[in-house]
C-alpha cells in the first residue's frame, strides 16, 4: 500500500520531455551549485559576530547539523534499510525516467539532501529570526527535495522522513547552541528595523538573499545553454 503510494505520487513529478527542466534540476540538485550560499551564510554569522568564539559555536551548530541528519542517512540508516533508488530499481525501469548520467549506486531511504537542507534552514532561522530568510532557505530545501523526485533518485517517504529528521535535528542543534552560548556570552535582545530581534543586520541577510536568487538565475541562464 505504502509502495503503491510512493510510485503513484513520483510518476507525477518524475521527469519530463523538457531538455531544459532536465538540465535546470541537475544543476539545483548538484551541491556545488550552491557553494555562494554556504558562503554568504558564512559571512553572514562573521559579520554578525564579536569573536572568533562565537563564529566557531555557529559553524559548528551547522556542521553537526549536516554529521546528524545526513551522516546518519548516508553511513547507518542507508546500508540498514538498503532501499534501493527508484531509478536503478529494475522492476520500475519502465516507469521512471531520469536525466542523470551518473546514478548514485548506494541507497534511497532516507534522503540526505532532504535531512541536510531541512535542518541548516531550520537552524539558521532560527538563530537569525528573519521571516524572508526562513521562507527563502525553505524553499531552497523544498528545491533540493523537487529535484531528487524529477530525477528519480528517491520515492517521496525518502523525501518526507528526511525533511520530518533534518528539522528535528535543527530544533535539537539550536536548543545546544543556545544552551553553549548563553553559558558563554550575554544574550540580548535588539529592538531596530536594521536588526533582527537575534541582532543579525538586515543588510547581511538581504545579502543572503540576493545570492539565493542569483543563484537560481544563474541556474536557469546555465540550463537553457545546456539544453
Amino acid at each position: 500500500m505504502t509502495d503503491s503510494i510512493d510510485i503513484s505520487i513520483l510518476e507525477l513529478v518524475n521527469g519530463s520531455t523538457s531538455s531544459f527542466w532536465d538540465a535546470f534540476m541537475l544543476t539545483l540538485t548538484s551541491g556545488y551549485t550552491w557553494i555562494p550560499l554556504y558562503i554568504a551564510l558564512l559571512y553572514l554569522v562573521i559579520y554578525n559576530s564579536e569573536t572568533m568564539s562565537q563564529i566557531m559555536l555557529v559553524v559548528g551548530c551547522a556542521l553537526l547539523c549536516v554529521v546528524f541528519s545526513g551522516g546518519l542517512s548516508d553511513y547507518v540508516v542507508k546500508p540498514l534499510v538498503c532501499r534501493v533508488r527508484p531509478i536503478n530499481d529494475p522492476m520500475l525501469g519502465d516507469i521512471i525516467v531520469s536525466a542523470c548520467k551518473a546514478v548514485p549506486k548506494d541507497f534511497s531511504f532516507f534522503s540526505s539532501h532532504a535531512a541536510n537542507t531541512i535542518s541548516l534552514a531550520v537552524f539558521f532561522s532560527l538563530l537569525v529570526r528573519n521571516m524572508k530568510l526562513f521562507v527563502a532557505l525553505l524553499i531552497w530545501s523544498l528545491t533540493n527535495c523537487y529535484t531528487r523526485l524529477y530525477l528519480g533518485l528517491h520515492y517521496p517517504s525518502d523525501i518526507l522522513v528526511g525533511l520530518l529528521w533534518g528539522a528535528f535535528i535543527g530544533v535539537l542543534v539550536y536548543s545546544l547552541y543556545v544552551r553553549l552560548y548563553s553559558k558563554v556570552f550575554s544574550p540580548g535582545e535588539f529592538i531596530s528595523t536594521q536588526y533582527t530581534s537575534k541582532g543579525y543586520t538586515i543588510s547581511t541577510v538581504d545579502i543572503v538573499l540576493c545570492v539565493i536568487v542569483l543563484i537560481y538565475i544563474v541556474s536557469m541562464i546555465i540550463s537553457f545553454i545546456m539544453a
